[in-house]
């Protein structure tokens, strides 16, 4: 069957949060907190280890009084915010205000940075007459970040975790997002960098296609090939189509 619909992860796929050292560095400025470049380094270090930063590396340790909430944390905002704040307060930071600062901080549509490649093939699939899913494990709106660089005009539907109470790889976030496009699952294409929550699109009947989790600089046009394996013939018959 053609592929006529994507779905897209957001997170390590068409964007990628700032480095840990970036985040950091703007909760601290915008409290006017400082430090030395020494310190500044070393606290990054620290959270870095501790997966407090979303969307950035897992934790090299998960606290066991942190464990089960970790299993559930995109189910909601209220786990996602708990989850994250609470490796944060694994890390003693100069300010204890600052938990909540650098979590709010990457939330904000500047911590995150589309992939090189995420627009042009947007467009493309919009060209093509595919209709287009966001599908996310997370726990807050990602809407404004698509809107801030211009790409929510190239999204059809947004199917985020915490509005649904489930997370991937569980199936049913995926259908929602084959109904919410119109698609049966035999014709859309789930596009991730994560080969278990990604990959449960498969268990639907989805064809999966993966991308490499890197910075920005370092995978130029890793999305390019979606536009491959998506068909083409819904936009001819848009061309072809009379007007009215």
């Amino acid at each position: 069957m053609a592929i006529k619909g994507v779905l897209f992860d957001f997170s390590g796929t068409l964007f990628r949060i700032e480095s840990t050292r970036d985040w950091l560095d703007a909760a601290l400025d915008a409290r006017g907190i400082a430090l030395t470049e020494e310190q500044r380094a070393r606290y990054a270090a620290e959270l870095a280890r501790a997966g407090a930063l979303p969307g950035g590396p897992d934790p090299e340790r998960l606290p066991p009084h942190l464990a089960e909430l970790w299993a559930v944390r995109d189910r909601s905002a209220e786990l996602h915010r708990a989850a994250y704040t609470g490796l944060a307060r694994t890390v003693t930071l100069p300010d204890p205000q600052l938990h909540t600062a650098l979590y709010e901080r990457h939330r904000t549509p500047a911590a995150w940075h589309p992939y090189p490649d995420a627009g042009a093939v947007l467009r493309g699939l919009r060209e093509r007459g595919a209709r287009v899913a966001v599908v996310s494990n997370i726990g807050w709106d990602l809407r404004p970040v698509f809107r801030a660089h211009g790409l929510d005009v190239l999204v059809d539907a947004y199917v985020l975790s915490y509005e649904h109470g489930v997370q991937k790889p569980d199936a049913r976030l995926f259908r929602a997002a084959c109904e919410a496009i119109g698609r049966e699952p035999g014709e859309v294409l789930m596009v991730g960098d994560d080969r278990r929550a990604d990959g449960g699109a498969a268990a639907l009947g989805c064809a999966v296609h993966f991308v490499d989790h890197l910075p920005v600089t370092e995978r130029p046009a890793g999305l390019r090939p979606v536009l491959n394996l998506v068909d083409a013939d819904g936009a001819e018959q848009k061309r072809a189509a009379p007007p009215g």
